[in-house]
């Protein structure tokens, strides 16, 4: 793959197929999560060779699935952003009160974290209007066109600053920043945009808090304050109110808004001060068996080295904020070689980064993901919804049983049901239920088991709703177990006995539901998934 001239040299040993995954991952996560193979290769500059096996080792280990000749990204790679995010624990631990805050305010809300001379940002409570706000979880922007910029400034070290000045001269329209506009707003006159930054971070140092008046585009406002670890007194993290000029201007924002936004501050400084240890949850042992089978059955397609490279980034976590290697080879099942090797090349490329310990090397330092782990495909998948989620299991499904597919929820009212994603079979004849359709949810195999609740395994209707159509439903379940919709499939009785439903239809039915759980269970884990 080949640097720019600003990129340090890879150490020695350094896995260069990781560092290739990890730079295909890149390039669709800034594409919004889908780019055709060939794109890929421009935008890498690999091999087409190349970029066909990264892809299909992705592809085995679930992270994009192929569309014809697209290759697209799948919520099962949220698992690596959920990672960092688990270990960090912010969003887990603080994101109620910042919904609960935008809910009060009805004003989003976001938290973010520093990430190098750049903030990226790991909750957001957005509120739906015709103007939203379209930063997702994961996003990067640069420091100096945000409010918390220079709250997280006031504590960069000379070096850092060094680093900002530098990355300003080499990019100074941000267009290595996907998430914001290249257009800058220009400082006031007579002064450069350093020196502009610069006072504004000695400006946020003694009121603790700082504005954004329209820095990333014309009409966006928004006013930070710095929620603090009660252990240390540094900056955690930065929650901000954002709006646009049509309801507050910057100044309205501080005069308004801020002490509202500092009451709900200390309540989180609070909860972080009272919080109790982490809890760990069961290590990931098997992953290197699965690795090795993978590479037997696929032979030279399957990149062993990305895919057991990818899954040290699985073994942090809640209660797993900082591993050693030893520590990281056990948790993956990997040996030590290979863990260490792949630690040298995350440290490389400023995934992960060293948290103390003693001794000289990585076999004797403590390691943590880095807020940079978000960039590998969370961004596009942060705000996906459950039809989305269920629609590429659905065409499978379809594909299987040769007759319609859906996924329908139960409305407000509880006495009907929504389709929300359909997928036909090639019949002459087949049930036409679009997406948006309502229909009495007790003459439905759907609305019946999702009025019955969580009891039901599966229910069958026998035109119940029109002549000759015949239905069978089985239950998706969120991450509580609670049901939230129904997956069934219909049919003409000319072409299926009931029994031949429950023979045929029901355990690819079943099959279907807990892959598109597994998603949907991933990609809610730290990101609200919308049954619509």
């Amino acid at each position: 793959m080949p640097l720019p001239d600003s990129t340090p040299t890879p150490p020695a040993e350094a896995v260069a197929p990781l560092m290739r995954g990890v730079a295909v991952l890149h390039r669709l996560t800034e594409a919004n999560g889908v780019l055709s193979l060939s794109a890929l290769e421009r935008a890498t500059g690999l091999a087409r060779s190349t970029v066909d096996r990264i892809v299909a080792t992705l592809a085995r280990m679930g992270y994009v699935r192929l569309d014809g000749r697209d290759a697209t990204l799948t919520p099962r790679v949220m698992e690596l952003g959920n990672a960092y995010l688990a270990a960090l624990r912010l969003p887990a631990l603080l994101s109620g009160r910042a919904d609960a805050l935008a809910d009060e305010l009805d004003e989003s809300v976001s938290l973010a974290v520093a990430d190098g001379d750049g903030i990226r940002f790991v909750h957001q409570a957005t509120r739906r209007r015709a103007m939203s706000l379209s930063f997702r979880i994961g996003d990067l922007l640069p420091a100096e066109r945000t409010a918390p910029g220079p709250l997280f400034a006031t504590e960069w070290t000379p070096e850092e600053w060094a680093a900002w000045r530098t990355r300003r001269q080499q990019d100074p329209h941000n267009r290595d920043f996907p998430a914001v506009p290249p257009v800058v707003r220009q400082p006031p006159a007579g002064t450069a945009a350093s020196d502009d930054f610069e006072r504004r971070t000695t400006g946020a140092a003694s009121p603790d808090y700082a504005l954004d008046d329209q820095l990333i585009e014309p009409g966006l406002v928004a006013v930070s304050v710095p929620v603090r670890d009660p252990r240390t007194g540094r900056i955690a993290c930065v929650a901000s109110v954002v709006s646009h000029t049509s309801r507050h201007t910057a100044a309205d924002l501080r005069d308004t808004l801020l002490p509202r936004l500092r009451t709900a501050v200390a309540t989180m400084e609070e909860d972080l001060r009272q919080a109790p240890p982490p809890e760990s949850g069961p290590s990931r042992t098997g992953l290197a068996v699965w690795t090795g089978a993978s590479k037997q059955e696929l032979g030279r397609e399957f990149v062993e080295s990305l895919a057991r490279g990818l899954t040290v980034l699985t073994a942090f976590g809640e209660g797993r904020a900082e591993l050693t290697l030893t520590e990281v080879a056990k948790a993956t099942g990997l040996a030590r070689a290979t863990a260490r090797r792949a630690l040298i090349t995350y440290e490389h490329l400023g995934l992960v980064t060293a948290a103390g310990g003693a001794g000289e090397g990585p076999a004797h330092r403590a390691f943590a993901l880095t807020p940079r782990v978000l960039s590998l495909g969370f961004p596009p998948l942060s705000r996906t919804s459950l039809p989305r989620i269920a629609v590429p299991h659905l065409r499978t499904l379809t594909d299987a049983v040769q007759e319609t597919t859906a996924l329908a929820v139960l409305t407000e009212s509880g006495d009907e049901i929504q389709y929300t994603a359909r997928v036909p079979a090639s019949h002459v004849m087949s049930v036409d239920v679009r997406p948006g359709t309502r229909l009495p949810a007790d003459r439905t195999a759907a609305g019946r088991l999702l009025l019955e609740g969580t009891p039901a395994t599966y229910t069958l209707t026998d035109e119940e709703l029109e002549q000759g159509v015949r239905a069978i439903a089985v239950p998706i379940r969120d991450r509580t177990g609670r049901v939230i919709a129904a997956l069934n499939a219909a049919t003409h009785v000319a072409r299926r006995t009931t029994e031949e439903c429950v023979r045929d239809i029901l355990p690819a039915l079943r099959s279907t539901a807990s892959h598109i759980e597994a998603d949907l269970h991933t990609a809610s884990r730290f990101t609200p998934v919308p049954l619509t």
